[in-house]
């Protein structure tokens, strides 16, 4: 693993990528994570009450990850994006629940509840910058569409909408080829504990469509919250 890290860094230093840093504290971050989980994580699972909060702090974090990365503005801006991570993870979560497809177990809660933010978390930050690049790279044709007549949020979503749903691109090719290129971490680890493929495979399919739910309603708010100002760039905020 240290080698493969090396290696990760030393491409990204000799690509002149401008994240070898980055690479290298991803990783020793991830390993001191995973290992601090694997510390908690047995003894979470086994009450519901403990696994609600481990789910609410997954969520915290992946809001302020994903809000961090769609805007540098000052304060607490960084906090809406809960409004696209928990109005995509939180209806499929519960409709997951509510028809048992999902168990009421934290050793089944924990890890689908983690894909599903992860996956709102993906969508929310590059549906954001997307948005937000493409308003400052077009300014031009916002005004010229205010010049028009637009309203504010109909001008923004007019140039902004195209880029940031381009962010769905990934979860799709994802389900597209998903037991051809590629074998997802909850099929995988199903057929490890002995699960039967065919169980292994149904489990995998409600997790993918799930995401994608999740994903394109976190685009769909975020474009929202873009085109109503309410996520902004750090000049926007300065005026």
């Amino acid at each position: 693993m240290a080698v493969l890290l090396a290696a990760a860094v030393a491409v990204a230093g000799w690509g002149k990528l401008g994240h070898g840093r980055s690479v290298l504290k991803a990783g020793v971050r991830a390993v001191v994570q995973l290992v601090a989980v694997s510390l908690v994580i047995t003894g979470v699972v086994h009450s519901l009450w403990l696994t609600a909060l481990f789910v609410l702090l997954m969520f915290t974090v992946a809001v302020r990850t994903a809000g961090r990365r769609m805007t540098e503005a000052p304060g607490w801006s960084w906090a809406w994006a809960a409004a696209p991570i928990g109005a995509g993870v939180l209806p499929v979560l519960a409709l997951l629940l509510g028809t048992r497809l999902l168990p009421w177990q934290g050793l089944s809660i924990v890890p689908v509840a983690g894909i599903l933010i992860g996956g709102g978390l993906t969508a929310t930050s590059l549906a954001g910058r997307r948005a937000l690049d493409e308003l400052a790279q077009r300014h031009g044709e916002v005004e010229a569409a205010l010049a028009l007549g637009f309203e504010d949020r109909d001008a923004r979503l007019e140039i902004c909408r195209a880029a940031a749903a381009t962010s769905l691109v990934p979860a799709l090719d994802q389900t597209r080829t998903v037991g051809l290129v590629t074998l997802p971490g909850a099929f995988v680890g199903m057929l490890l504990g002995g699960a039967s493929p065919v169980a292994a495979g149904a489990v995998q399919l409600f997790v993918l469509v799930a995401l994608l739910a999740v994903e394109a309603v976190a685009i769909v708010v975020v474009l929202e919250l873009v085109g109503r100002g309410l996520v902004k760039r750090p000049v926007d905020w300065r005026g």
